[in-house]
């Protein structure tokens, strides 16, 4: 949203309190997940799903590129990490790991680290063949919106990217952009220590 300049209510939900599992955000979103869309009468969830649909809805500075292989290549990525990576290592995925398995708080975070460091040391060499400023050429994409996010959640475990300066280039381009400073985790209204 912030890429294409669109304006927009933002309404937080804190995971960490619960509020997901709400009765007054499940009528909203019966999946009780986050993010969810509502742009009007259209309400849905999933970060693919809305970015795709924003793309196509508010076509103003685009977010795929028009080359059929580009395009390919950029929804490789997202789904490498949409699929393969974040839902391994979200809040549900991680409470359960330590309330339900028992693994401790180091065990826990050994289990993210890992799940990002599977995808990262293939995603990296795919990006050397990709990357120009970001991750499919010149332009930003919908993989740098997911790649942003993964890099951060990988930093907030302790993960380094030493092992992958390309990602590392890509996500330190992407960061100088108002478009992501404006839309980094700190910097929203609810924003905690």
């Amino acid at each position: 949203m912030q890429l294409k300049g669109l304006d927009y209510e933002y309404h937080p939900v804190n995971l960490r309190q619960g509020e997901q599992r709400e009765k007054a955000y499940h009528r909203v979103n019966p999946q009780g997940l986050v993010p969810f869309l509502i742009d009007g009468d259209v309400q849905f969830g999933q970060s693919v799903a809305i970015m795709e649909y924003l793309d196509e809805t508010y076509p103003a500075y685009p977010l795929m590129p028009s080359a059929a292989q580009a395009r390919a290549r950029v929804r490789q990525i997202v789904n490498m990490i949409a699929c393969d990576t974040h839902p391994l290592d979200n809040l549900r995925v991680l409470t359960y790991l330590e309330q339900d398995l028992g693994l401790g708080k180091a065990q826990r975070d050994a289990w993210y680290r890992h799940w990002i460091d599977e995808t990262f040391r293939v995603l990296e060499p795919l990006l050397m063949t990709t990357a120009g400023v970001y991750s499919v050429g010149n332009e930003v994409t919908l993989a740098d919106c997911m790649l942003v996010p993964q890099v951060y959640n990988a930093r907030r475990y302790d993960m380094t990217l030493d092992e992958y300066p390309t990602i590392a280039r890509i996500v330190a381009n992407c960061e100088q952009l108002q478009a992501f400073i404006k839309a980094a985790p700190a910097n929203q209204p609810d924003a905690q220590p």
